[in-house]
């Protein structure tokens, strides 16, 4: 009798193990944004050499059509998040991006680009709208490398001034705390 009630245990256990473990994927990453999640089976072989762009040769195009080239950039602090209509934990985190780029708003050395990996500025434009976010929207000119990009999104890269890669942060994030604010600002100020 005791056997069957530990039994019985472990499974609620394992079920419940199972579920956060579900959740958290889910919340925390949309998988490859390129596939919106389907399972890729072909295996794609790369060529021996393979020198990825710079971050001066990517660029992005806005809702008028503009290329704004991320050597343009050269100077601020760039904050670029890459996300998708579909993908809830990219939705999550939308209103806290919102927030930081309010609260900063007014600092000429922090940029925010919301990069639509599906390239579907119309339906993003209307997304945005809808739900009455202020942030800057483009979408990718080209492909964006892997040193920006994996296998995830949302994802969020923070460059210095100098156009380097300062932070790389894959999964949803709460950018309304403080210490983010407080973060960019050091970047841009040089500290």
């Amino acid at each position: 009798m005791k056997q069957k009630t530990m039994s019985i245990r472990f499974n609620s256990r394992s079920i419940f193990f199972g579920l956060v473990a579900l959740s958290t994927g889910l919340f925390f990453g949309c998988g490859n944004p390129g596939t919106k999640n389907e399972v890729k089976t072909e295996k794609v072989e790369e060529p021996a050499e393979v020198s990825a762009p710079t971050t001066q040769e990517l660029s992005f195009k806005d809702k008028e059509g503009k290329v704004l080239p991320l050597s343009a950039l050269k100077g601020k602090v760039v904050f670029i998040n890459f996300w998708a209509t579909w993908c809830p934990p990219c939705i999550h985190e939308l209103p806290s991006i919102d927030q930081l780029r309010q609260s900063l708003k007014d600092h000429k050395d922090i940029v925010f680009l919301m990069v639509d990996v599906d390239g579907d500025m119309e339906k993003s434009s209307a997304f945005m709208a809808e739900n009455k976010y202020d942030l800057p929207l483009y979408i990718a000119e080209g492909d964006i490398p892997a040193e920006f990009l994996g296998q995830s999104i949302p994802t969020t890269v923070i460059l210095d001034k100098a156009g380097k890669i300062v932070e790389r942060l894959e999964g949803s994030r709460d950018y309304g705390a403080p210490e983010i604010k407080k973060a960019l600002e050091d970047i841009a100020s040089g500290s």
